[in-house]
């Protein structure tokens, strides 16, 4: 009689090593921007002039590092936060872009803030997922109301 177990599946050494790359490769992001942030700082005091394109691009940085740091923390991304950066890259782009582009450039991309605010003002207000069954109350949560 064979008294061994059955060899256990490689799945979770595959899914470990996918985890350490991703991690890896997130702390790499995160660095990145904390570097290239540095780098504008610099430029920036060495000019001695502040301008909006250099804060709003600083401020893609530190949305770039928050959402590395809420996926650390979660193990999820919430889809608000690379849409914030898609607006503000976009607002940093109308800004550079300045007198030089056609009207319809600017109608455009206006449009599409004005798109991407929406969807984050929908998403932001759904209501929560919940089950419609009430464990504690034992009622049903919809068309119920507390009267007293």
């Amino acid at each position: 009689m064979n008294d061994l177990p059955p060899p256990s599946p490689p799945m979770p050494l595959i899914r470990k090593g996918f985890q350490l790359i991703e991690n890896a490769f997130l702390l790499l992001i995160g660095t990145f921007a904390v570097v290239a942030m540095a780098q504008e700082v610099y430029e920036t005091v060495l000019n001695v002039r502040v301008t909006l394109k250099e804060l709003l691009l600083m401020f893609i940085y530190v949305e770039v590092i928050a959402m590395v740091a809420v996926y650390y923390e979660s193990k999820k991304i919430p889809i608000t936060l690379p849409m914030f950066i898609a607006i503000t890259a976009i607002s940093r782009l109308l800004i550079l872009q300045g007198k030089d582009q056609p009207p319809e450039n600017l109608l455009y991309e206006s449009g599409a803030i004005l798109i991407l605010a929406i969807a984050c003002a929908v998403i932001s207000y759904r209501p929560p997922r919940h089950s419609s069954h009430d464990p504690v109350l034992g009622t049903a949560r919809r068309g119920t109301s507390e009267r007293g």
